[in-house]
């Protein structure tokens, strides 16, 4: 079922329930999953779900029946992948600032592995490792100076960004994991950031990725698999025309240009790709007021609901449902109810004559969009509903 297939079901949905609400178009999950997964697998490379994305009970279940692995920045986001039913052994937890507690839930479950993102982290798992009695799989999360040229804040791969080892401490690194006796060096792992669309920016990690990998084998360090991380983009523009990236191409590219040893796996970690275009957040027109220069209509979702576009200035195409044939253009300054200037959704958006009571569809939300929810001004959370 496509989006335009299902309005008059989500206006059924906004007529009979409390807006805002998230609206998750199941059928597109499965054909998304089902084109990943094909992908993928004529290459038998792994994939492994980001949770940070979207870590809805009902969404998880589907991936864990596709076969897929999770990637987790939390220890609740582990539990909670333990819960929809993933594998310990298909889990990896990545994060640059885990606490002890969250280290020993990973140990607990004796999950795939940790991304190590600093050595004090390395000799933390160590020690909290030993007192328990446990081996610990990690992988070495190397910054690769790559850069994504997505925005500042989701770009992750540039030696000023918080994220990974920097690649002039990796002697210091090899040297604390021989002292380690409860580590256990497995893998090598990237993530350069978020939202990416420049298909160049992934070949750039593979030409990194080659000259690290020559720079371990010179010192006879050998990894069971890579890990490249995610950060595939969508369309946000045009959700109809494009609902799913072209995953053939974006595999095909790692099968050219990244040059894996004999038996290395290669591992992903999709997140918004694989869940992004499933999502709308629907919601209601309040007023429309008329400004001087300008004419805001005024939603009950606010930046509680979405708070991409007030942190990274994201574009989302906005829908009114609630018209059929667009009779007249008129431009709008979308915004929420929230007492903050912010609160915007999109300046300047075209769309039919628009009035209070109004339905309105937020496309592509179904990637941090319900999961970023709060309630500020002690709103409530929205509900989320499953088509």
């Amino acid at each position: 079922m496509s989006f335009l297939s299902s309005r008059e079901t989500i206006l059924q949905l906004a007529r009979h329930n409390a807006t805002p609400f998230y609206w998750y178009d199941m059928d597109l999950l499965e054909q998304t999953i089902a084109a990943a997964v094909k992908a993928s697998k004529r290459y038998n490379y792994h994939v492994h779900y980001a949770l940070k994305a979207n870590s809805n009970l009902p969404i998880l279940r589907k991936f864990v029946e596709a076969g897929l692995g999770a990637d987790c920045v939390s220890g609740n986001e582990i539990l909670r992948a333990l819960e929809a039913g993933f594998k310990p052994n298909q889990i990896a937890f990545a994060g640059v600032g885990k606490s002890d507690e969250e280290i020993n839930i990973g140990l607990e479950n004796e999950i795939f592995a940790f991304n190590c993102e600093s050595i004090e982290e390395i000799e933390v798992i160590q020690e909290l490792a030993h007192k328990y009695g446990k081996k610990a799989a990690i992988a070495l999360r190397i910054n690769p100076h790559v850069n994504a040229h997505t925005h500042h804040y989701i770009t992750t791969g540039l030696e000023e960004n918080k994220f990974g080892i920097d690649r002039w401490q990796l002697e210091e690194v090899l040297e604390v994991v021989s002292k380690s006796p409860n580590i256990v060096l497995k893998g090598l792992h990237f993530h350069i950031g978020s939202q990416i669309t420049d298909l160049d920016a992934f070949k750039n990690l593979c030409i990194r990725v080659n000259e690290l990998q020559d720079w371990f084998i010179e010192r006879k360090v050998l990894f069971e698999y890579i890990n490249v991380g995610g950060g595939l983009g969508i369309d946000y523009y045009a959700p109809d025309e494009h609902p799913m990236v072209n995953f053939d191409q974006f595999f095909g590219l790692f099968n050219e240009f990244l040059q894996l040893q004999p038996h290395q796996e290669l591992h992903f970690e999709l997140g918004r790709s694989l869940i992004g275009s499933v999502g709308s957040l629907i919601t209601k027109v309040l007023y429309v007021k008329k400004g001087k220069k300008t004419q805001f209509a005024i939603l009950d979702a606010g930046m509680t609901e979405l708070i991409r576009p007030a942190l990274y200035q994201a574009y989302h195409k906005i829908e009114n449902l609630s018209k059929g044939e667009w009779e007249s253009n008129v431009f709008y300054d979308v915004v929420g109810p929230i007492c903050e200037s912010s609160d915007c959704f999109g300046k300047k958006i075209q769309l039919p004559l628009t009035e209070r009571g109004d339905i309105m569809a937020i496309r592509c939300t179904g990637a941090y969009g319900e999961v970023m929810a709060n309630n500020y001004n002690l709103r409530p959370y929205a509900k989320a509903f499953y088509g």
